[in-house]
């Protein structure tokens, strides 16, 4: 399943949740240098995901704030149970 994700790198509070032009915005302590706001990212919407974070790779956006990525799943009621969650996610809070 492909995710596109608004990475918002040095925010004071860290967390999962939001809409950012279509895409879910994962807030991360890590500043963007050196790759550390991505691997905090990917390591944040495993974790908001609930799956492990060796099952979540990036696919492009290494250096930019919108990313794609990619959540290894099992079979399609995995995939469309990760599709409910992310789509609750998204919801204002």
């Amino acid at each position: 399943m492909r995710l596109e994700i608004r990475v918002r790198p040095g925010s004071s509070r860290a967390g999962v949740g939001g809409e950012h032009a279509g895409r879910l915005v994962v807030a991360v302590h890590e500043r963007a240098v050196d790759g550390k706001a991505t691997d905090a990212a990917l390591g944040a919407v495993a974790d908001a995901l609930g799956v492990p974070t060796r099952r979540v790779r990036l696919v492009r956006g290494a250096t930019s704030r919108d990313k794609l990525v990619e959540v290894e799943t099992h079979d399609t009621q995995e995939e469309a149970d990760l599709l409910e969650l992310v789509d609750r996610l998204r919801s204002p809070r």
